[in-house]
């Protein structure tokens, strides 16, 4: 389930939220592929840091471990709702530089065939090199279909075989 920016805002300080702002709608659609892979670095840093002060907290709850300073503030639960918010925009820049890798690719194999388009026009329609010669006139080309000789006796035997066949089995029949 999503959480409002509201909460998500509410709960970051100012330099994060500035940095979670860009991982939202307008504002992702106009970062370069770049910026996107080192706000997703950032925010991997973010989230990881998170993740250890509440493992932490959860530890020092139940007495396992010695309180870490003072001037961490808060509870498991809240470094935990950090983490999600920090996940949560992890997630929208994946999608966002999945969609610019689409993107990229689509564009590519377009151009690519466009490419073996224009080649395969170019091959298509070019005319063979003829050296004109003096005296030689027109090349023949000899056909590649294969010569056979059938003696004219054998011309229509097989369907007259087959009448004969077909007389024969309906005389056997009795019709007639």
């Amino acid at each position: 389930m999503s959480t409002p920016c509201k909460f998500e805002f509410s709960v970051l300080r100012q330099d994060e939220q500035e940095i979670v702002r860009d991982t939202h709608h307008p504002a992702i659609a106009e970062i370069n592929r770049e910026r996107l892979e080192d706000l997703r670095s950032m925010l991997r840093d973010l989230g990881s840091k998170e993740r250890t002060l509440a493992r932490h907290r959860r530890r020092q709850t139940k007495g396992k471990a010695e309180p870490r300073g003072k001037s961490f503030s808060g509870t498991a639960v809240h470094a935990n709702q950090r983490n999600q918010v920090f996940v949560a925009a992890i997630k929208r820049v994946n999608k966002e530089l999945k969609r610019l890798r689409k993107f990229e690719a689509r564009k590519e194999l377009g151009e690519a065939a466009r490419r073996a388009l224009a080649l395969r026009r170019a091959q298509q329609f070019s005319r063979p090199q003829n050296e004109p010669r003096s005296h030689d006139g027109m090349r023949s080309l000899p056909s590649r279909r294969r010569h056979m000789k059938i003696p004219r006796s054998k011309i229509g035997r097989i369907s007259q075989a087959n009448k004969r066949a077909q007389a024969k089995r309906d005389a056997s029949r009795g019709g007639g």
